[in-house]
Formats: C-alpha cells, sequence, structure tokens
C-alpha cells in the first residue's frame, strides 16, 4: 500500500495464501496415526452460483476437467445445490491429496474468472475409529482451517473434539485462530 493510498483511504486487503488449501495433506499423516482419523473420500466446494452465462461455463467446464481428469485419478464428480442457495462441486476419491488437487482446481478456475468472492470454503470428509463423522471446513475468505464434529443430537456439534483436534496437530493446519468464526455447517451432503 502506497503513500497515496494511505491519504485517500484506501486499503488494499491481502487475500488468502492459496497453498494452505494443501496442508491437509501433510496433516493428514497426524490424523490418520495419532488420532485414528481417516478420509471418508469426500470432499465439497462450496460456492454461490451466478445465472451468468460466463460462471456457468467456468463451473461446467471446471466439471468437465475434473471428470477428465478423473479417468487418471479415480475422482468422480457431481454438483448439488442446497436449501441455502449454495452449489456443492462434490468429489470422491479415496486419495486425500486427489481430492485436495481438485478442489484447488475448481477454486482456481473460479478465481481466474473473476469469481473467487463466490467460494465460501472446501469440506472434507473424515470418520474418526468409532465411524462418528467429522470434517475439516477451509474457509477461502480467511484463509483458515477449522474441525467440525456433528454431536448426535440436532443441530448439536460436539466443541470439546474440536478443540482435541486442533490441539493434536499443533501447527501443522493453519487454524482460524477466531474460534467464533468456526461456523458449523448443516446438512454437509458429503
Amino acid at each position: 500500500m502506497g503513500f497515496l493510498d494511505t491519504l485517500l483511504g484506501k486499503r488494499k486487503l491481502k487475500g488468502p495464501a492459496p497453498d494452505r488449501l494443501f496442508a491437509l495433506s501433510t496433516a493428514y499423516v497426524t490424523l490418520e496415526t495419532q488420532q485414528s482419523i481417516r478420509t471418508r473420500g469426500l470432499a465439497g466446494i462450496v460456492f454461490q452460483p451466478l445465472a451468468t452465462a460466463d460462471f456457468q461455463q467456468i463451473v461446467k467446464d471446471m466439471e468437465e476437467v475434473v471428470k477428465g481428469t478423473g479417468e487418471e485419478t479415480g475422482t468422480e464428480v457431481e454438483t448439488s445445490d442446497d436449501s441455502y442457495g449454495y452449489r456443492w462441486m462434490i468429489l470422491r476419491d479415496p486419495d486425500l491429496e486427489d481430492l485436495v488437487v481438485g478442489v484447488n482446481a475448481v477454486s482456481d478456475a473460479l478465481a481466474v474468472g473473476g469469481y473467487s468472492d463466490r467460494v465460501l470454503c472446501a469440506v472434507f470428509a473424515f470418520e474418526d475409529a468409532n465411524g462418528r463423522p467429522l470434517y475439516f471446513i477451509y474457509n477461502y475468505k480467511r484463509g483458515y482451517w477449522y474441525p467440525f464434529v456433528p454431536a448426535g443430537g440436532e443441530q448439536q456439534r460436539d466443541t470439546e473434539r474440536e478443540l482435541q483436534i486442533k490441539a493434536a496437530l499443533g501447527n501443522e493446519l493453519p487454524f482460524e485462530p477466531e474460534l467464533e468464526r468456526w461456523f458449523p455447517l448443516w446438512g454437509i451432503p458429503i
């Protein structure tokens, strides 16, 4: 930010580092070995769709790219709209790295098309040793991760387990420092 920007009151916001998404690949070793948390082979990128032809073409092209590369990697892709008006591009692959690469390709395509502000988050599905689901959510706008562990009841979460997971991973994932920004996502379709 330059001197003139300061005088005119303009601020340039620094965007989150895109490589933070890939931190999940290395943290997965700790999750698996120390926490007995395994991938469910599912991930989703959540964005707010637009009715413009340009936006719809980008999404269609990305589906085709992921399907095309999926022939090599085994990644499958589908889309689903939720009740809040967000679109989920859902990827299936037993290899977590393939899921991370696929999600990154979709977010990059939206960013190159000028639609990075439409991306809400990426969600990766896991389960613990007892088969309980848990999720890692990457907030694109903030550039941070946080765990989400639904509890048994209706729209209840296990915040104690979420904090245990954060503590176990230490500095391996860039966690959202403000716990009030650990937003639950109810009705995750993965």
